[in-house]
């Protein structure tokens, strides 16, 4: 069990009611319970989202606040400052005046700073410090009034050579406030990507969605991300730039095995973070395994770190690699399937 479960399981007799388990670890927490917790879970996660769908458990995946009333609600403190903003104002707008919001998370998680952002909701008490974690209390002194999604994006600008780009960013998306400098690296290559159907693993913001949209109305671009926030972010960055709709198609995946075969190119910018830890499982299986979805004369475009063993990977899969770019800490990989005599 995960050690934040651990604590919240030294105060399980302050939950009672319908409690709705926030960002919750992927364990077996839930089944601990006794009959007096009706217990649900809202996650963004699809690998998160489908653990709890194989325990039969109550689920809601997406950004949005699930449907329902609750008693109480247990916030497990997210990486990003901004998104457990998001997270208490949905809470405090929908839960009643005087209900409990429960806020645990680990000490090198930011447990402490998380907490300082309960206090604009009501007194807040630490009641739990063990197994490098604390657990903390607001009663919750009178419901807010709710935002609309529309007021938690930030947007920057991207100038390409097609054009200024407007992105739109979630709270805990990849990069919210600027291009990062991986994908800055990577832009310029993108006008070499061959046409047709391509998928964008990782698409986080959606800048590179975006552009190779731009750049020809006859791509097909499939979106795909693990995190349902970075995935609207992404639908947003295409209304925002009067994008035809009918390129995208939205995808919530596990990783690069649960993208559509017979793509004409694999372009990414791959994730290496799960939260707070680091988890490179993700972008080196799309390296070992991306050949397989791609058509013969298939491409595969990707810019990493340059410390990354990337190259390795993807020449042992792909007979081939080649280096287009390196710099400011980073290269962009290239790397194509054989091509088919007979087509």
């Amino acid at each position: 069990m995960d050690l934040t479960s651990e604590v919240v399981m030294r105060q399980i007799d302050l939950l009672k009611g319908r409690v709705l388990f926030i960002n919750a670890p992927t364990d077996d927490l839930l089944s601990q319970f006794t009959d007096d917790i009706t217990a649900s879970i809202w996650c963004w996660n699809f690998n998160d989202y489908q653990y709890f769908q194989s325990q039969q458990s109550k689920v809601h995946f997406g950004v949005e606040f699930p449907e329902g009333e609750f008693d109480q609600a247990v916030i497990f403190v997210p990486k990003s400052k901004e998104l457990l903003n998001y997270l208490l104002h949905n809470v405090a707008s929908h839960l009643s005046a005087g209900s409990s919001i429960f806020l645990v998370g680990e000490k090198k998680g930011g447990v402490e700073r998380a907490a300082k952002q309960m206090q604009p909701y009501g007194k807040t008490l630490k009641i739990d410090s063990a197994r490098h974690c604390q657990m903390w209390q607001t009663h919750l002194e009178k419901t807010i009034t709710p935002k609309p999604l529309s007021e938690w994006v930030q947007q920057y600008t991207v100038d390409t050579p097609n054009g200024e780009l407007t992105i739109c960013a979630l709270p805990g998306v990849f990069s919210q406030n600027r291009l990062d400098v991986g994908t800055a690296t990577l832009l310029p290559y993108l006008s070499k990507v061959t046409s047709g159907k391509i998928a964008d693993f990782g698409c986080g913001a959606g800048v590179i969605s975006a552009y190779l949209a731009k750049l020809n109305p006859k791509n097909r671009i499939f979106a795909m991300d693990v995190d349902a926030f970075a995935l609207t972010s992404t639908q947003m960055t295409f209304e925002q730039n009067q994008l035809e709709p009918e390129q995208l198609e939205i995808k919530a995946v596990t990783g690069i095995q649960d993208a559509p075969l017979f793509l004409h190119a694999i372009v990414s910018n791959p994730p290496f973070h799960q939260g707070i830890q680091t988890d490179y499982n993700a972008s080196e299986n799309l390296c070992k395994t991306s050949r397989r979805h791609l058509k013969s004369g298939g491409e595969l475009w990707i810019v990493a770190n340059r410390f990354l063993n990337y190259p390795t990977l993807i020449e042992q899969n792909f007979g081939q690699c080649t280096i287009k770019a390196d710099q400011q800490g980073f290269k962009v990989l290239f790397a194509s399937t054989q091509k088919n005599i007979k087509e």
